[in-house]
């Protein structure tokens, strides 16, 4: 056989050619924090849990890492304070965080509905908040903006929370309770309604956009980060509503691919794509462009804040949100 000598030049050249995928996979990634309001783990965080797993993030060039906060306003404060960069909360959330100083707005809203809807047992009946007059409702919190999405519904059939028996019961509680049939209704969010519907509950869904119109989830950015480094927030935006449309093109392929990257919930993979589906049917449908804020809904969500005493005034609304990063 005859040896065939490779001249050094082209030699390097080959090796220079193979090595060059390596070294820019080699190349280090940007680490960021990103802040959610309550564990990574549940399933209202798929298109974050989604967007990592498939590898979005990393495309964008970022290494994420999810760290839970104590609710959206806690994760407001430390995005203004510059503790992160970037964080998971409610599209209503910088009305209470401008309120109170900090410089935050909302980049991005997951979807065109509400995040909060009124699940009630089937045998009672409840067909508006009206009926809920004398009776008990269970929420996560009173600090809570699903509490706040109640209030609103009530006040919208002339009741308020004087009328209702509501119950701060906790992230465990607020379905648990419901199930064992302590509570007449939830203020619930679809991961606790199919948690309720696995447990042999028949409810009825009311979204509160009938009533009132409260936020999706909203992902939330320093006025200072925005202003000095938005190509991050760009890259952090598009790889994350690239996970929401991924559930809402196939619930059940996404069920899949989060169950194996959530290993908590390994072997529930038709409860995710029940939760998926229910997400798309009251959350994240009717957006015309993905990641859009509703300036009209946000003005009079504030209105709401101020006149409940949530808030003690309105800020101009502006300055509660951007729609620089979305639909790109």
């Amino acid at each position: 056989m005859k040896t065939v000598c490779i001249p050094r030049r082209l030699a390097c050249v080959l090796a220079a050619a193979v090595l060059a995928p390596l070294g820019a996979q080699a190349q280090a990634l940007q680490e960021v924090t990103y802040l959610l309001p309550a564990p990574a783990t549940l399933p209202a965080f798929g298109p974050w849990m989604l967007a990592q797993a498939k590898g979005y993030y990393k495309a964008e060039g970022l290494d994420v890492k999810f760290v839970a906060a104590r609710g959206g306003v806690d994760v407001a404060k430390q995005v203004g304070a510059g503790n992160a960069v970037i964080g998971g909360a409610i599209g209503d959330t910088p009305i209470i965080a401008r309120a109170q100083g900090i410089p935050v707005k909302a980049v991005a809203v997951l979807g065109a509905g509400s995040l909060m809807q009124l699940v009630s047992h089937k045998e009672e009946r409840i067909e508006s908040p009206r009926e809920l007059k004398g009776k008990t409702v269970t929420v996560l919190a009173y600090t809570d903006t699903t509490y706040y999405a109640l209030l609103g519904m009530l006040s919208k059939v002339g009741l308020t929370k004087n009328d209702v028996n509501i119950q701060a019961a906790g992230p465990a509680g607020v379905w648990q309770q419901f199930a064992a049939k302590k509570a007449v209704a939830m203020a619930g969010v679809p991961d606790w309604t199919v948690m309720v519907m696995d447990a042999g509950a028949q409810v009825d869904i009311l979204p509160a956009d009938v009533y009132f119109k409260s936020m999706a989830q909203a992902i939330l950015a320093s006025d200072e980060t925005i202003q000095k480094n938005p190509q991050l927030i760009q890259k952090l935006v598009r790889a994350t509503l690239k996970g929401m449309r991924d559930i809402m093109a196939n619930p059940k392929e996404a069920a899949a691919v989060y169950v194996k990257h959530v290993p908590a919930h390994q072997g529930k993979e038709a409860s995710m794509q029940k939760t998926f589906e229910m997400f798309n049917q009251y959350v994240y449908a009717k957006q015309k462009v993905p990641g859009t804020m509703d300036e009209a809904r946000l003005a009079e969500l504030q209105k709401f804040y101020v006149s409940n005493g949530v808030v003690p005034k309105e800020v101009p609304v502006k300055e509660l949100y951007t729609n620089q990063f979305v639909g790109k």
